[in-house]
């Protein structure tokens, strides 16, 4: 796989910049406060004192600032949004508050139980906008009564290490808080202007951030059904909960004829989708042929690389109904990484660099006769366990592993992505990119006649 690994290294991460700038909040919610939210303001609430803006996630505090800049001090702004800490931005009026993600912790609770009385408490008259992005199912998940917040903790953890698809985890948090699921609608007696950024592979409104504002159909029964299907071991106190929901005895989360939702305006800014889009312009200029796969990719992270590698050979050797050459492989949506209590013991990385090493280790065992690079990346500048947003695979790195002494098999069995990358000098360190659509996967097959 012989190239010019810097030329290849600079391509990869200017395109994954050009993918993230495009799902940052400023664009977007300029536009929509344009076009949608001042009309709306003036409609709903033409007497207001004030604009109420709350949210949670990974980009909060970002559309936040976005917000604020949009309004230009023509609104008196009002409230508080919740992030993941590291993902902080200066803001004037609206209150950042940060705690822990991907398992909740305290702060996070606290900041979850303040929501829910200063949406309850919201005067008549007054409208409020809600900011939510992924992440914000850890970052709102406040317990019912009957479930100890340790448990809650414990039961994220399992869910994280299940495999699940996001979708899955989130019908299992929806039904074990009282803040997800539509239910932070449900105690607002005000018009409620939301707006999304995705991180879910598809864009349904219920599953960002367990859409706290959104409308949900689904049921305990739902829940009970995931951690079976996927052999999770919930505490106690989590199963009996569940049990009561599906007896009556607790309340469903509202659901889509519920009176609440009727005074919910919903707006999407950014997805994946838009970011695949830009990546592709920018790699069509570069000298590409573009092969998009899509921004709901979903699957075991290995698994997925297997099918990836094999397009790859099939690109590379220039087999029929194939593109020609150079052809650039870009996706998004959201891998697993599939985790028992022993594999816990030494894993380190993440599902994105988890993916690149076993397409390492994949590509190792076919014939491929032309360059090769690769980028996983998450769009949040954060993949799982190591502080990395994801990893590069440059022309000569299979040679490189080699001299080290590096196996991809031996990483992959321990789910260490993370020292195999670091080993070879190929982590990608953005830190925060303060937003958050997901997973950007990226492979050049071939090279344009600049990098020859």
């Amino acid at each position: 796989m012989n190239g010019n690994p810097e030329f290849f290294e600079r391509l990869l991460t200017e395109a994954f910049e050009v993918g993230v700038n495009a799902a940052k909040p400023l664009m977007g919610v300029q536009q929509c406060w344009q076009g949608e939210i001042r009309q709306w303001l003036d409609t709903v609430a033409p007497e207001r004192k004030a604009v109420w803006v709350y949210g949670a996630g990974k980009a909060a505090a970002s559309m936040a600032s976005a917000l604020e800049f949009a309004s230009s001090d023509a609104e008196q702004l009002k409230g508080f949004v919740v992030t993941r800490r590291g993902h902080e931005v200066p803001t004037r009026c609206i209150e950042v508050v940060q705690a822990a993600h991907p398992v909740p912790d305290e702060e996070g609770q606290r900041a979850a139980l303040r929501l829910i009385r200063e949406l309850s408490a919201v005067p008549q008259g007054d409208a409020v906008i809600a900011l939510v992005s992924g992440g914000g199912s850890s970052l709102l998940s406040v317990t019912v009564p009957s479930i100890p917040f340790l448990d809650l903790q414990q039961l994220n953890r399992a869910l994280l290490a299940s495999g699940a698809p996001i979708q899955e985890m989130n019908v299992v948090r929806k039904h074990v808080t009282r803040s997800l699921g539509g239910q932070l609608a449900a105690c607002c007696s005000v018009p409620v202007f939301q707006l999304l950024i995705s991180d879910v592979p598809g864009d349904a409104p219920e599953f960002i951030a367990s859409g706290p504002f959104v409308a949900d159909d689904s049921t305990f029964r739902d829940a009970m059904d995931v951690l079976d299907r996927w052999e999770i071991s919930a505490p106690q106190s989590v199963i009996s909960h569940l049990e009561a929901g599906i007896r009556g005895d607790v309340p469903e989360t509202p659901g889509r004829d519920s009176a609440v939702f009727k005074q919910v305006s919903t707006r999407l800014l950014a997805s994946n989708a838009l970011t695949l889009d830009a990546v592709a312009l920018y790699l069509q200029n570069a000298g590409y042929t573009v092969l998009s796969l899509g921004d709901s990719i979903e699957g075991e992270s290995r698994d997925v690389a297997g099918v990836t590698a094999a397009m790859v050979a099939q690109i590379a050797q220039g087999r029929p109904n194939w593109p020609r050459l150079p052809v650039a492989l870009i996706s998004g949506g959201e891998c697993t990484v599939t985790l028992t209590e022993k594999d816990l013991e030494s894993a380190k990385g993440g599902r994105n660099s988890e993916f690149l090493l076993a397409l390492f280790h994949a590509l190792g065992s076919m014939e491929i006769p032309c360059s090769v690079s690769a980028l996983a990346a998450d769009t949040d500048g954060i993949d799982g366990v190591g502080g990395h947003a994801g990893a590069l695979l440059l022309p000569g790195d299979l040679d490189r592993a080699a001299t080290l002494g590096l196996s991809t098999k031996r990483h992959l069995d321990q789910h260490n992505s993370y020292d195999f990358f670091d080993a070879m000098g190929r982590l990608l360190m953005t830190g925060p990119t303060t937003t958050n659509v997901n997973d950007l996967r990226i492979v050049l097959i071939g090279q344009p006649a600049e990098a020859v």
